[in-house]
């Protein structure tokens, strides 16, 4: 069983979750759960940075899905950077870019947020 570790970085008004591992049925709990933290704390403008996330699953990507309207609602989004091929592939193949940002690095997120 694959494991993920989540790095919150907090930059000005903004919160970078560094995803590492698996983001899959397994983990994609604890991925959640820390969205939802950051919702009940009203940091709604969100990066998720996956240089180094390795695989995502449906599970994975449903949670995007399930948060997403609510942090919108708020005001904020979910920025996302850094997707290697693989991961880029998975969400372009279910339309997830046309729902969600991408970036190639951190700094353009935050400034996108400006």
């Amino acid at each position: 069983m694959a494991n993920l570790e989540i790095i919150p970085e907090e930059k000005t008004d903004v919160t970078i979750l560094h995803l590492k591992g698996f983001l899959d049925a397994y983990t994609f709990q604890e991925f959640e759960n820390k969205l939802k933290e950051l919702v009940d704390d009203e940091k709604i403008k969100i990066i998720v940075a996956m240089d180094e996330l390795d695989y995502i699953s449906s599970a994975g990507l449903g949670v995007f899905m399930s948060v997403i309207g609510q942090i919108r609602a708020k005001g904020g989004d979910v920025k996302l950077t850094q997707l290697n091929s693989k991961v880029f592939k998975v969400f372009e193949l279910l339309g997830f870019t046309k729902l969600f940002q991408t970036f190639d690095n951190i700094e353009e997120a935050v400034d996108n947020f400006k």
